[in-house]
């Protein structure tokens, strides 16, 4: 249930909208938590849950109790609009297009990451640093993340990987009986790449590969271990991000659902009024090779929330990316490197290389860190950057959007 802003403006006016259309005698609120983070064990409890900083409301209902609190509600100027909860899922390439590397890779000649080739040209990982780090200009900048909170809503992460040891971070599971530890690795794979370590520690040594080294990590496990999860899971960790002043939130993650939802457009426009960003995958559902480019799905296209597409190492849109939904805000609105992109993984693999929009959404996740701390942009503003520095491609603008996200010097 959406509720709206007159109702959004003060919490007890939208527990009791809740009360009085959903009929719910216990109520539960985000506020009644420590951090604010709903402990969705204890909130099963409840015959609704307010997310008070999103204003949006969740309850539970037979498709007969259902109808009646919609009809209801379509009255009600207290709210703006019910939909049925969905599950969202991890978003890797088709069949995750995971390059089964070595779980340690040592550069050599052998490897083809140094060469170099002109006209097109070609972006190859090295000794010192992915291809997607150089592609984005991150190893020229002076930047860091530092004093810069991301939030990466996944599913999870390693919390024994050495990459991450000492780092200011916070983890904090939003599933049902699933602590915040990845046993997936698509969490670990992203929070890699968007907040990995300007120097990976050794041995055995990594390529540098993470974004914005020095940002305070949040890591919200809202997809479990088998890779998907609820809107509650996801709406819970977006709440607990926003009220923590995450400046950016990561969400590599969705649905193939063309129509836009209330509840994701409402809760993007809130997150950028408090000055945080959304970014989230366009997906990977075009197969362009057979002649279909897709469409951005739920919730990249809501109309404020940055929709990110998927880029290989010549800067040619990947086959998996999704074109532009011809839904308002539905479009591409930015690129980035998303194919054979090597980051962290669980131990004890460490590493891996995969494909993907989620592979991109993080790059630009860890860029948007960048340019909050050179800037101090926040919600609109950090947006208005990402678009305004990013590179022009010569590509159609319904597939990279403003082009590639681009760190600052």
């Amino acid at each position: 249930m959406v509720l709206s802003d007159e109702a959004f403006a003060r919490e007890s006016d939208q527990v009791e909208a809740l009360r009085s259309l959903s009929g719910a005698v216990n109520v539960a609120s985000t506020s009644d938590y420590e951090w604010r983070a709903l402990d969705v064990e204890q909130a099963e409890g409840a015959d609704a849950t307010v997310f008070a900083d999103l204003g949006i409301g969740i309850f539970t209902a037979d498709p007969e109790r259902a109808a009646s609190i919609m009809a209801a509600a379509a009255d009600d100027p207290r709210v703006t609009a019910v939909e049925a909860e969905r599950f969202m899922y991890a978003l890797g390439g088709p069949e995750e297009v995971r390059s089964e590397s070595p779980a340690v890779q040592t550069p050599s000649t052998d490897t083809g990451w140094a060469t170099v080739r002109t006209a097109p040209v070609e972006f190859a990982d090295t000794a010192e640093a992915t291809w997607g780090l150089q592609a984005t200009g991150v190893l020229d900048s002076e930047r860091t993340g530092q004093g810069i909170s991301v939030a990466v809503l996944d599913t999870g992460l390693d919390l024994r990987h050495p990459d991450f040891a000492g780092r200011e971070l916070t983890a904090r599971s939003f599933v049902s009986g699933e602590q915040a530890q990845d046993g997936n690795g698509h969490g670990t794979h992203c929070v890699g790449t968007s907040c990995g370590p300007s120097n990976p520690p050794e041995p055995p040594g990594s390529r540098r590969y993470g974004v914005a080294g020095q940002a305070e990590v949040l890591v919200g496990k809202v997809l479990g271990d088998g890779g998907s999860g609820t809107d509650t899971n996801i709406l819970a960790a977006i709440n607990w991000a926003i009220s923590n002043d995450c400046r950016v939130i990561s969400m590599s993650l969705g649905a193939d659902i063309r129509r836009v939802s209330w509840r994701y457009e409402t809760v993007g426009r809130r997150a950028l009024n408090r000055g945080s960003l959304i970014v989230a995958a366009a997906g990977n559902n075009a197969d362009r090779d057979a002649g279909n480019p897709g469409f951005v799905g739920v919730p990249a296209n809501s109309p404020s929330i940055m929709a990110v597409g998927a880029l290989d190492s010549r800067l040619g849109i990947a086959n998996f990316s999704a074109r532009s939904n011809p839904v308002d805000g539905g479009q591409v609105d930015i690129a980035a490197p998303g194919v054979e992109v090597y980051s962290t993984w669980p131990m004890d693999r460490r590493y891996r290389t995969i494909s993907g929009t989620s592979m991109a959404t993080p790059h630009v996740s860890g860029i948007a860190a960048l340019l909050a701390q050179r800037t101090d942009a926040r919600g609109e503003a950090l947006w208005s950057e990402l678009v305004r520095g990013a590179q022009r491609l010569e590509l159609p603008a319904v597939d990279v959007g403003a082009g590639i996200a681009k760190a600052p010097s």
